[in-house]
């Protein structure tokens, strides 16, 4: 009985000990998710018990085909301060392709409806998935957005699951991108890289079908974004972007070079291939590296080989194109049109100011603890 009382007095005491060297010593606690800080952020709660993010999250998606200018487009982006895009997530496109194969096949959605996996119980769990992803693989940030090039093929879906995203379209002449995709032995299922024919004939039909969507959900919700006119003139591009998202005008926009790596500035991945480019500051010398390279049989039939070109107002006969002039493109879709009085706009506003008077590009977005 005696030994039974000294053992529970010892352990007693060593429970003591234990607290007081632990009340003496700062533990640190777990460190928070991405996902706590944005909704702290946003919704004025750290509550990681709720179930799911509201549908109306108001977030940018951004893609196109790749090697279109899409990585430009976001580490742009990343620069402002109320944005956070950051790397390509990968799963995002392939859990869409995956969502839209149930829906194409009959006997598929007849089994899941049978089993009481309707549409709406689908439509809730893609949601879910995705917005978890998107708020759990960065830092925390005020506008969230996401970019995986082939994701925009899925952009009806997307528009209709997120009702308040906005959709940034890149278009690039296809001749340039399919060379840039060839020449870096970017492989993408399906094409035959020893092809430009044939990677010519694909890139028409992924774009057209991108394309018709962005046209589909509207020119409020969806901006196309020209490759070659946002590296010519990046700040009335930039300008008119930011105006279609409904942020701020931030002059970091236009120096994300300088905030590679800094907290709250722009994280590159090291395995996407166009990180070794967005490295440097915006500029023009990929426009005609395609020029001399397609094969001339390719070259004389690119009207009938690429009709897309021809709709996106690219000259298919010309090598090169004159870049510094915009074409309109040539279908009801006549956003782009409509972007040259804001261009003029934008480029008023931009002479009206000093480089006194322009933003600083002093930035980081707000600490969140």
């Amino acid at each position: 009985m005696r030994g039974r009382t000294n053992m529970l007095l010892g352990f007693v005491l060593l429970c003591s000990a234990s607290l007081l060297y632990l009340g003496m010593n700062t533990i640190d606690c777990p460190r928070k998710s991405h996902r706590y800080h944005w909704m702290k952020l946003n919704m004025a709660s750290g509550n990681q018990s709720l179930p799911h993010f509201p549908e109306d999250t108001p977030l940018i998606f951004i893609g196109g085909f790749p090697r279109s200018g899409t990585t430009l487009m976001r580490v742009m982006l990343d620069a402002h301060s109320a944005v956070r895009c950051g790397e390509e997530t990968r799963v995002i496109p392939r859990l869409l392709a995956m969502r839209a194969t149930w829906s194409r096949s009959d006997r598929e959605r007849i089994r899941l409806d049978e089993a009481g996996v309707t549409d709406q119980v689908l439509d809730a769990a893609v949601r879910a998935f995705l917005l978890e992803v998107i708020v759990g693989h960065g830092e925390p940030a005020p506008r969230l957005c996401n970019k995986d090039p082939f994701a925009l093929k899925s952009l009806s879906y997307l528009a209709r699951i997120f009702p308040k995203a906005k959709f940034v379209l890149m278009l690039r002449d296809g001749r340039a991108t399919v060379h840039s995709m060839i020449s870096r032995k970017v492989t993408i299922s399906g094409f035959d890289l020893s092809s430009y024919k044939d990677c010519l004939t694909k890139w028409s039909g992924a774009v057209e079908a991108m394309f018709n969507q962005c046209k589909a959900v509207g020119e409020a919700r969806c901006l196309p974004v020209r490759y070659e006119q946002l590296v010519l003139h990046p700040e009335q591009e930039m300008r008119n972007l930011l105006h279609f998202l409904e942020l701020e005008w931030d002059a970091s926009v236009l120096h994300h070079e300088e905030l590679i790596g800094k907290a709250g500035g722009v994280s590159l991945s090291k395995v996407e291939r166009s990180t070794d480019q967005v490295v440097k500051p915006v500029n023009t010398e990929a426009l005609s590296k395609w020029v001399g390279n397609i094969p001339s049989n390719v070259i004389d039939d690119m009207a009938e080989i690429a009709p897309m070109l021809a709709r996106l107002g690219y000259n298919p006969h010309a090598n090169p194109p004159d870049y510094t002039k915009v074409d309109p493109i040539t279908s009801s879709f006549n956003h782009l049109q409509v972007r040259d009085g804001t261009r003029r706009t934008a480029q008023k506003t931009a002479e009206r100011e000093t480089p006194e008077k322009r933003p600083l590009a002093g930035r980081h977005r707000a600490e969140i603890h």
